[in-house]
């Protein structure tokens, strides 16, 4: 029979999927569990794939603070699998930091194929934009969020702005789909994942042009301000996934930033330790770039000693 330790950490360990780490810590010392960071609204119709209504869940902040500004989630699973109820725990830690969250649903690949997937991140994003008062948002303050798969629709949409041939007809018509930033977390880029061909929903038959067409990467020169996570340890979608695609967003001048954790495989996000220190990480970013936007002058020479300036201690700010 376990101990009566035991059973306390393997309790703890079960809702580590759910709970924030300071949460946990606070559980642990004896304490009483804190506050939601958000209060949830569940299941509400954004607009249509098809013949079948499409949902999002709401979460609003319940703290002092309030960013005003949405960011929009899309979870991962191989285009195939996955849902937005998964997305709940990392949601709560980022609306502790005043950010309303929406977890949307998008067709997957059994039941539609691409570009179906697109109309329908679109559609969340008219959705959002159109409903900006309800959320005590403001609509120029909206970014898209994606995992994995979901990264890949996240990146696709903040290169694609407004293009009518990814628009989709599904909710708002009119409205535009315009993206302050984007997050994308180990997502699939293109190429650099070799499940890319085999699982992402293209139709049968399609030409390579088509292929290219579908890689956010074709779009780069239109992005936002991005930033990318991955775990150098992840054996699902290869890190270089990520390091390839900031390569080619400094290239195209777009303000950008790589975070890579050591030891660290897919999917870590769900690890409460890390839903936190990104969430802190996204948190700055998009306070430099869309909420206060913010430029760094280049470094001085620095001092060498005794006071004299040091020769090569010159460096260049800026955003990259």
């Amino acid at each position: 029979m376990p101990t009566p330790d035991l059973t306390r950490r393997l309790f703890l360990g079960s809702l580590g999927a759910t709970l924030a780490l300071p949460e946990l810590r606070a559980m642990a010392q004896g304490a009483a569990p804190f506050a939601p960071a958000a209060n949830v609204e569940r299941n509400v119709v954004y607009g249509k794939g098809g013949d079948t209504d499409l949902h999002l869940d709401i979460y609003k902040p319940t703290g002092a603070a309030n960013k005003r500004m949405a960011v929009i989630h899309f979870h991962g699973g191989g285009f195939g699998g996955g849902n937005k109820d998964g997305l709940a725990a990392r949601l709560q830690t980022l609306s502790g930091r005043g950010y309303v969250n929406i977890a949307a649903q998008y067709r997957l690949s059994g039941v539609a194929k691409w570009p179906a997937q697109m109309d329908d991140v679109k559609s969340s994003i008219r959705w959002t934009r159109a409903n900006a008062s309800r959320l005590g948002i403001d609509p120029a303050r909206i970014a898209v969020s994606g995992y994995s798969a979901g990264g890949h629709l996240a990146l696709f949409a903040a290169g694609t702005q407004n293009m009518p041939e990814f628009e989709g007809k599904s909710g708002n018509a009119g409205v535009k789909t315009d993206v302050a930033a984007c997050l994308a977390y180990y997502a699939v880029t293109g190429p650099a994942w070799e499940g890319f061909r085999r699982s992402f929903p293209m139709p049968e038959g399609s030409s390579e042009e088509a292929w290219r067409a579908a890689t956010p990467g074709t779009y780069i020169k239109s992005f936002p301000p991005t930033v990318l996570f991955h775990g150098l340890a992840d054996v699902t979608v290869p890190a270089e996934s990520s390091m390839e695609f900031l390569k080619m967003l400094r290239e195209a001048n777009v303000p950008s930033e790589l975070h890579t954790f050591a030891g660290v495989p897919h999917e870590f996000v769900g690890i409460p330790e890390f839903a936190d220190a990104t969430a802190q990480l996204v948190d700055f970013f998009l306070e430099r770039e869309v909420i206060t936007p913010r430029t760094y002058p280049p470094f001085g020479a620095g001092r060498g000693r005794g006071g004299e300036a040091g020769r090569g201690g010159e460096g260049r700010g800026g955003r990259q």
